[in-house]
């Protein structure tokens, strides 16, 4: 008997609280479910493993250290990581000529040339929940014009204000704004979270990826570095 009247209160509870809400909720659920899909993808996604693993930065950066940029652009070549193609794909501009900074402005243009085209692909997803976050709301008021039209359709033919036939109505307009409202908050907190999440990761990349550049050119002026540098001080 416990259980049938568990069981009658989850109902009840479902009806007043979801299925009362009209059809509306249906667009409402759906924009609910991908909220969640698209949250889970992007904490997959937004990763240091996938953007900045630290076993290739530190591979790296012996290659570049030891002047090694041949073998460096392979094993970026060969990984997936963000960190790997973006580095791939600038490597391959040091010109060797310039051995005072070995043809930094190529590379840093690569660089930033590679994270214009990759960032507009990684934003793709996390702008979907910014869609979510503008969608949400405007169901909630599709649902609540409804709900209110539905309801002065119904004052209107009965000619009075009977609270039991005008509450179905009203159940309706303020469900679907209250769902509505439940799906842009948390939309809006997720899409500023990976947007701030995909920024540092890619900011990291590149401070590595300066990091690499220096490492060669130090290495190729380490003479000129230690004349710099005193032996002593004569008393």
């Amino acid at each position: 008997m416990l259980l049938a009247q568990g069981k009658e209160g989850g109902d009840t509870a479902l009806h007043k609280y979801v299925l009362d809400g009209g059809p509306t909720m249906i667009f409402i659920g759906i924009a609910i479910l991908a909220l969640i899909a698209l949250c889970v993808f992007n904490f997959i996604n937004l990763t240091k493993t996938k953007y900045n693993p630290d076993d290739l930065r530190m591979a790296l950066l012996d290659h570049m250290a030891n002047c090694r940029v041949r073998s460096a652009i392979e094993l970026a070549a060969s990984h997936p990581s963000y960190l790997g193609r973006m580095m791939a794909y600038s490597l391959p501009n040091i010109d060797a000529t310039r051995p005072e900074d070995l043809g930094r402005d190529g590379v840093e243009d690569a660089i930033a040339d590679y994270t214009i085209n990759e960032s507009r692909k990684g934003m793709t997803w996390i702008n979907y929940i910014a869609l979510v976050a503008q969608a949400a709301p405007m169901l909630g008021l599709l649902g609540t014009v409804i709900g209110m039209v539905s309801a002065f359709s119904t004052l209107g033919e009965t000619g009075q204000a009977d609270p039991a036939q005008l509450a179905g109505d009203i159940s309706v307009a303020l469900l679907t704004t209250m769902w509505g409202l439940i799906t842009a908050i948390p939309a809006l907190l997720a899409y500023f979270f990976f947007k701030n999440r995909l920024n540092n990761l890619v900011a990291d990349c590149h401070h590595n990826g300066e990091e690499l550049l220096n490492a060669s050119i130090q290495t190729v002026n380490q003479d000129a570095y230690l004349a710099k540098i005193p032996e002593g001080i004569a008393v």
